[in-house]
């Protein structure tokens, strides 16, 4: 099995020049990258399987390109924010990143991260045989609202049959509604179902997950009819929502 693929985008050598080499010596294929410029370089030469993105880089932001990433490329992201910056990892998960670690942070705690996104991404990609009860219609596929969640392929297509970009942990929180129709289920019900019980995200980071997916699936978002809030206990799906 070859090695799974990083991309460090930092602009700091000698960070970059840890982490790279902290991840090389545990067997990881490593590229780096300064800026936004030689990050699309690199891009260009190889899609990695996860992009390790500073937030703070001068010229383009980390929060722009994690945005781009998002748009163009099927792949994990892990920001890398300031102690503190709230705001920026707030930002960052609703711009679509999948996980974040903070400066300073010990480079253990950076490959337990990043192992339990490799491990997502492996599980988004091995799905599609297990089992999807309720909005089922044909095949692979489960209806989600007006979209139809096409679990073999790991895509969300619109009404108009246009794909719709998720996150690992975006397709993870679907499949486990679909599986799971007209039940309230807790945020601790959620990171069960999607097999992410080692992460410890911050308090927010179901909530903001949730807001994205009403974006991509709701007519109107302030007003959802699919992925309804439970107060004090979770969330409902409801397939048929008229």
């Amino acid at each position: 099995m070859p090695a799974a693929s990083i991309l460090v985008v930092e602009d700091d050598p000698a960070v970059r020049e840890m982490i790279a080499e902290y991840l090389d010596g545990h067997g990881y294929a490593v590229a780096q990258a300064a800026n936004g410029e030689a990050m699309r370089s690199a891009l260009a030469a190889r899609v990695p399987d996860v992009v390790l993105l500073d937030v703070n880089l001068g010229g383009e932001d980390g929060l722009s390109l994690a945005r781009y990433l998002r748009e163009h490329h099927d792949l994990g992201i892990i920001m890398v924010t300031a102690a503190g910056e709230v705001v920026d990892r707030v930002v960052g998960l609703e711009v679509g990143a999948d996980d974040y670690v903070a400066k300073p942070f010990d480079p253990r705690e950076l490959l337990a991260r990043l192992k339990s996104l490799l491990r997502r991404l492996e599980g988004r990609a091995a799905q599609g045989k297990g089992k999807a009860a309720g909005a089922r219609s044909a095949g692979n596929t489960v209806r989600v609202g007006p979209c139809t969640l096409d679990l073999a392929a790991h895509r969300l297509l619109g009404a108009d049959g246009e794909e719709i970009a998720l996150t690992s942990m975006e397709f993870d929180l679907l499949r486990v509604f679909t599986e799971h129709p007209n039940q309230v289920l807790s945020r601790d019900q959620l990171l069960t179902h999607t097999r992410n019980r080692e992460w410890e995200p911050f308090d927010r980071s179901i909530d903001i997950r949730i807001a994205r997916l009403r974006k991509k699936i709701e007519p109107d978002p302030e007003k959802p009819r699919y992925i309804k809030t439970i107060r004090g206990s979770g969330y409902l799906f409801v397939p048929g929502a008229d």
